[in-house]
Parts: C-alpha cells; structure tokens; sequence
C-alpha cells in the first residue's frame, strides 16, 4: 500500500462521486428487485438502500462496502411475512436483528469473519459473479418475468437459472435488445486503453453514459412500433404526487407484536442471517481492495445494528453489506466510504425529485453493467490463479461456486466451507511429523520427528505409522521442536512405548513434554525410552 495516498473521505471526491453514480445505477433496480422477490413494498427496497448508504455507510469502517437489501434474505422475508401475517409486525422482527446485532458487535463477535478460508471467499465472488451473468441475460434480451433481486437456482417463475436462457428465446424483445447491446459496446469501450487517455472519461463514467444513452433511445422508439419498449421493460420507481403522498410510503412497525415468540425467532434468524452475509461480504471486498486495507468487522457489525434498526422502524428490509454494490465500487474506482454514502444521497434524491426520469431506464441498460460486474468477479484468470495453487485450494473454489449457482449463497458457502474442513483434516493427516528410515549396523532405525504444533487431528496418522513399525526396530520420537502436543497424542505415543517390548522395538523418546502448552497429567514419564 502507498502511504502517499491520502484516504480522508474528504479528499477523495474525484474518484469516489463517479463510482457512486454506478453503485446508484446498480443498487436501484436491484433495491426495487429484491422487495418485489420478497414480496415487500417496492418502496422499502429503496429504504433499505438509502439507510445502508447513508446511514451505515458513516459509521462503518469499511472503505469499499455498500449496503443495502440483500438477495440472500429475501427467501427468509418472504416467509416471514406469510407467517407473521402483516409487513408492519415483520419490520418489529428487523428491528430486533438490529439490536442483537449491535449487542454481537459490542461482544466483539466479527472475529468469525476470520475463519473462512480464502478459498471459499474466492469462491463465493466466482459464484455471485457468475450467477450475476446468467440472470442478467434475460433482461439484456428483453425478457424480464424475474425481478432483478431474484438469485436463487429455482426462479419465482417455476423456470431454473439455466432453461430460463431457453425460454427466453421466445420472448426476446428487439428494442431493448438494441439498447443493450448499444450500452454493453460503451461499458466496454470505456474499459479500453485507448479511451483511458482522455480525462473525460475519468469523471464521466462508461454507465452513466449508457444510461442516458438508453433513455434517449427508448424516447426515439416510442415512435418505432417494431422497437418499441414497453413499461414492464422499464425499471419501475414508485411516484409520489406530493411529500405527503411520498411519506405515506414509510410503513411503521406494529410494536403490539413484541409480545409474540416468533417474532423474536424471526428476528434473530434474520440477525444471524444478515450479519454471517456482512462478515463474509466484508472479507471479500477486503480481498479486492487494491490498498489491502482491513475493515474492524465489530465496528461493522454495530453499524449494520444501527442500520436494521432504523430501516425496520422506517419501513425498509433488512440489510447487509452486499458484495454486488460492493465490486461495483471498487471496479469503478471507488477510494473510501463516501462513495457509499454519496450513492445513499442519489437515491434518496431521484425517488423525489426525478422519479419518472428514472422510470425511463430500460432494464436492459442495467443489465448490461450487471454484465460487466458479474464477468470481472468471475475472471477466467481467476480460475488459473486458483488452480496454480493446488487441489487444496482448487477444490473447495470449485465447490462454493457450484453450490452458490446451482442452490444459493448460504448453501454454497457451506459446502465450501465442508470441503475446505475436508482439506484441513486431511492435511493434518498427513502432515503432523517428518520420518527418516536408515539402516544401521544391520537394524532398521527410524526417526519421528514431531512437528511445530500436534493437535487432537493428527491421532489417527500417528497411531497409523507407529502401529506399522516392524518388530525390532530401533525407534526415536523426537519432539523438541514441538510447542503445543495435545494430550491425546501423548497419551498415544506413550501406549506405544509401553508395548513396544512386546514387539522388541527400542524406543527413545525426546523431549516429549518439556515446556509445552499442554501438559498432560502424567502417570509416569519417558526418559530417553525409559518408564519411571
């Protein structure tokens, strides 16, 4: 990292204010999207963005994070709603995630971010970006039966993520198809080295011109019957005719409900839910931050609290920082967290000053930066630097994105995490000491040599190599380069040294307790192969 940089929100407005102009143009649809998946008001979709934006993008540490309603949680919303009954006392069990999730933040709990393995991470990147792709492409050819926040495998429309690009064929709509086709050519010219040379293109960002390029051609073929694109193609902002009508749209919580059990249960699944997405979504965008900053994932979780406390009681979905929002940032040149909150700014705006402006955006336009998106997260290159790495990283990369794309994030996350714990184990299997074998004077002498850390996973690779010492062999178990022996393992080695004379097997053990972290409590001790 540079240390010339200078990082102060303040300071950083050239690169921050364009990267937040596309993390607005792609938080919108996909705010609008997930309400409509969860079966909420359109409006709380774009609560939720503003308070993740502007709300907890203040008081999170997080320098590239955006949040905002996530797709993962909208199976969960849904459900709630039904079973609760109203969205009034769902936005009660909001609220409570948002208060557990502040007591997780003050009990220091963010450390979990912390034990995923890169590989996994890496992995749920592929995976979204991927599944990003392959949903946008529908939209790109005019066909747009699935809200954008729809991500699971199995689609709202009983189609799945991979017929969907079947059927879509017989619905392909030409003007919108031309639209975004026209911006996709934009958004990738404007990637070139060659347009990089000018200044302009610095401040004026490749999706903002393909917007407005797309609404000025959707205007141009209203005239057009053959290209003409009809409102359902059209992102859809509700339109207020006065601010009283635009503050009817804040739905308060019925708090009458805090006497109901399963309103605190719904309310701490979602906590649970929407913080493990935040850690994991915090640890990504970390890994992509080209300055490797870290993020304090406790001061994360506090602001994601504050943030689901306040949406719930406004009438907004719950949040989480989102890793879609989140890439759209950094890939757009986002420096700090003003970008988040300046993007929070834009939407709380245009809702109530130019909502039929952006009522004229086709969502194909949206779908070809989605595209864009989704192809940088999952960058063949990507695949090859993983692969490089080994089969103990390939696997589980490999794995999370099959889990994610075929199922959902959660669930690809688990698998991922399973395989990875697979690796881990089997490692430790493996790994646990270094054996030398020599033949000396006519006898067999073999040399364990204990590794720096042997913990309760190494039991059965010992157990295994000392069971398969020929009789009458001359054994050393050295362990003095060893800091932490686990009692179990010691337990081991000593059964072996006390059958070893049934065996005629000499035994000389080495510094096996010493000064280590765990001391067993001993029975008798090893002296140079000697029981006292």
């Amino acid at each position: 990292m540079n240390n010339n940089i200078n990082l102060h929100p303040l300071k950083n407005f050239k690169n921050d204010i364009p990267a937040s102009i596309v993390v607005f143009l792609v938080a919108m649809p996909l705010c609008l999207g997930i309400a409509l998946a969860s079966g909420a008001p359109l409006f709380s979709g774009l609560i939720a963005g503003i308070i993740g934006g502007i709300v907890v993008g203040a008081l999170s540490g997080s320098p590239l994070g955006v949040s905002g309603p996530a797709a993962g949680l909208a199976v969960i919303v849904l459900n709630a709603i039904t079973e609760l009954g109203s969205f009034d006392i769902f936005l009660v069990s909001v609220m409570i995630a948002g208060i557990l999730q502040l007591i997780m933040g003050f009990a220091r709990m963010g450390i979990i971010a912390y034990f995923f393995p890169s590989s996994v991470i890496h992995g749920m990147l592929s995976g979204i970006g991927i599944v990003i792709f392959l949903k946008q492409i529908p939209h790109f050819f005019g066909y747009d039966s699935v809200p954008e926040g729809d991500f699971g495998f199995v689609q709202a429309d009983g189609h799945n993520t991979f017929d969907e690009l079947i059927h879509m064929l017989n619905y392909v709509t030409p003007g919108v198809l031309i639209v975004s086709s026209i911006a996709l050519f934009i958004l990738i010219l404007w990637e070139t080295s060659f347009m990089k040379k000018f200044k302009f293109t610095r401040l004026i960002q490749g999706p903002l011109v393909a917007v407005v390029l797309g609404i000025v051609l959707y205007n141009f073929f209203k005239s057009k019957p053959d290209l003409m694109i009809q409102a359902s193609h059209l992102v859809k902002v509700p339109v207020p005719e006065s601010m009283s009508d635009f503050l009817s749209n804040f739905t308060r919580p019925d708090f009458s409900a805090l006497t109901r059990l399963d309103v605190f249960i719904t309310g701490i699944v979602i906590a649970v839910v929407a913080s493990l997405e935040t850690l994991l979504c915090v640890e990504a965008t970390d890994k992509q931050d080209p300055l490797k900053r870290v993020t304090p994932t406790n001061r994360e979780l506090k602001a994601q609290g504050v943030g689901n406390l306040l949406s719930g009681f406004l009438g907004g979905l719950p949040l989480t920082q989102v890793i879609v929002r989140s890439s759209a940032n950094m890939q757009s040149g986002g420096r700090t967290k003003s970008s988040a909150i300046i993007h929070g700014f834009f939407l709380l705006i245009s809702v109530i000053v130019i909502p039929k402006i952006l009522n004229q955006i086709p969502l194909g336009v949206l779908a070809a930066i989605l595209l864009l998106v989704g192809y940088k997260l999952a960058k063949p290159a990507l695949f090859k630097k993983m692969y490089a790495q080994g089969l103990g990283q390939f696997v589980p990369f490999v794995i999370t994105i099959l889990g994610i794309v075929f199922t959902d994030l959660l669930t690809g996350i688990g698998l991922g995490m399973l395989v990875a714990i697979f690796v881990i184990l089997r490692n430790n299997f493996k790994i646990p000491f270094r054996l030398q074998n020599e033949n000396l004077e006519g006898k067999n002498n073999i040399k364990i040599e204990l590794s720096e850390d042997v913990t309760f996973l190494n039991k059965a690779s010992i157990l295994k190599t000392l069971d398969q010492i020929p009789e009458g062999t001359k054994v050393t178990i050295d362990a003095s380069k060893s800091k932490f022996i686990h009692f179990d393992v010691v337990e081991i080695i000593e059964d072996f040294v006390i059958n070893a004379e049934l065996k005629n097997i000499e035994v000389n053990v080495i510094d096996l307790y010493g000064d280590k972290e765990e001391m067993p409590i001993q029975h008798f001790r090893l002296v140079n192969g000697n029981t006292e």
